[in-house]
């Protein structure tokens, strides 16, 4: 390592509190500093470069070295730096996004509002449903229903609704009136015996009996990934997300799917609600509605949701929420331009493709004496390594061999991410077919690697 990174390193060490970190363990090893990327590669400080099989943070549709977006910023730096949207001001780039946003989602989504993350994005629901329920008169109706494993971002209010350990764990969350539902993971949380019918069934009345036992006047909306990713990659069981809805229609409760990590073609469909068949009434985007090349989420809403807050705003004289850089000019510049090149290139075509083809390779590993489930939909995936493929007994403790398989990857030169012991993957959409199976390859290097090591710890028991 020359005196740079050595510089760089240790004033990261000196200075930085990392996200989901062990900081003292970032203390002893250090950071992988991350220089330049190009296509769906990123390189260190060495040269070295990586597949990023992550996409970043699940986010970055076009890869890294998009040249059409730094064009967009640059060109909206110079015109208009930045506007607020404050008290009646508007501006075109923010305009111009919520009319293409208006237009991709599903029908009855006509309403937009921008923040800067999906935890600010899923905060801000929270206060949109408080405050249009004490507009229509129904200060009781405030609870939440979630499910445990779900992940939907870690302010006070969105790490409440998150269901991860870790996430509440001495932050004092939950915070806010919210109940976490058995996760809707059939391999995991399956009864012996069990059909996938029989486990659908078995969640949709555990939600209704926490509706009637709570009261369904006092549940405001349920809220959910399409597809579970940051707990583990769990697609949900058949019928599972229609029977939710139907529930929902029910007892009057509102819809909100987290698109966060599903949105823009992720599982080879349009948006996860699309992909398994139901209509929300709330959707939150984020990550690849810019490729992370700038901070950006929308809240999507009906014309329903609306027109209560905004009656509301005519009695009391205002919305009293709003941020900073709700709406930014660059960033909606940027993520306008993004959006044009999912569309141009059909990105989201290309991801049902290689989705596909990624899926279709991974599933060659089911039989790896380490793996005990390959899941997933489009252009995500995991595979969860487990101690004992018969009975499902997971490693102890859990994560230890994910980490071990992770700090492997790097090693052969590509970026996964483990949650637990689950091994995510979730590329870029602009992957070809030599990328899918490069990643393959390498995924059974790793897997092999993994399988060796833990031979050696004698972590089998």
């Amino acid at each position: 390592m020359n005196k740079l990174s050595n510089s760089l390193g240790a004033a990261d060490i000196a200075t930085a509190l990392h996200p989901y970190t062990n900081a003292r363990r970032h203390e002893e090893k250090g950071p992988l500093v991350i220089t330049r990327g190009e296509g769906i590669r990123v390189y260190d400080e060495a040269g070295k470069p990586y597949i990023e099989a992550l996409a970043g943070l699940w986010s970055v549709a076009v890869g890294f070295s998009e040249s059409r977006l730094v064009e967009a910023a640059h060109n909206q730096m110079q015109a208009l730096p930045y506007y607020h949207s404050f008290a009646h001001k508007a501006h075109e780039p923010s305009i111009r996004l919520g009319e293409k946003l208006v237009e991709m989602t599903p029908e009855g989504l006509d309403r937009v509002f921008f923040t800067s993350s999906g935890s600010e994005a899923n905060d801000t629901v929270v206060k949109m449903v408080w405050y249009m329920n004490n507009a229509l008169g129904r200060p009781e109706k405030k609870k939440f229903l979630a499910r445990n494993k779900g992940y939907h971002g870690i302010t006070v209010a969105s790490g409440s609704l998150t269901g991860l350990p870790y996430n509440h764990m001495d932050f004092d969350l939950p915070a806010i009136p919210v109940t976490h539902l058995t996760c809707p993971h059939f391999y995991r949380f399956g009864h012996e015996g069990e059909s996938e019918a029989e486990f659908t069934k078995r969640l949709l009345k555990e939600a209704e009996d926490t509706i009637l036992r709570e009261g369904p006047e006092t549940i405001a909306a349920f809220i959910g990934e399409p597809l579970m990713a940051a707990g583990g990659v769990m697609p949900p069981p058949e019928g599972y997300w229609p029977g939710i809805e139907e529930l929902c229609r029910k007892y009057d409760i509102l819809l909100v799917s987290d698109e966060v990590i599903n949105g823009f073609g992720r599982l080879g469909s349009s948006f996860g609600a699309t992909h398994y068949g139901f209509t929300p009434d709330i959707m939150v985007l984020s990550k690849q509605l810019t490729s992370s090349y700038m901070p950006l989420a929308a809240v999507m809403f009906s014309e329903k949701v609306y027109d209560a807050i905004a009656d509301n705003t005519g009695r009391i004289g205002t919305f009293g929420h709003g941020f900073t850089a709700s709406g930014h000019p660059v960033a909606t510049a940027v993520g306008l331009e993004n959006l044009k090149i999912i569309e141009e290139r059909d990105l989201m075509g290309n991801a049902q493709r290689m989705g596909e083809r990624l899926q279709a390779g991974l599933r060659q590993y089911a039989d790896h004496p380490l793996v005990g489930e390959v899941r997933g939909a489009g252009l995500i995936a995991g595979l969860e390594v487990v101690a004992d493929k018969a009975t499902k007994r997971p490693f102890d403790p859990v994560g230890k061999v994910g980490l071990a398989a992770f700090e492997i990857a790097h090693e052969e030169g590509m970026i996964i991410r483990n949650v637990g012991d689950t091994l995510a993957l979730c590329p870029p959409l602009i992957v070809t077919e030599t990328d899918v199976d490069e990643i393959v390859a390498c995924m059974g290097r790793i897997l092999d690697r993994t399988e060796a090591w833990v031979a050696e710890q004698g972590l089998r028991g």
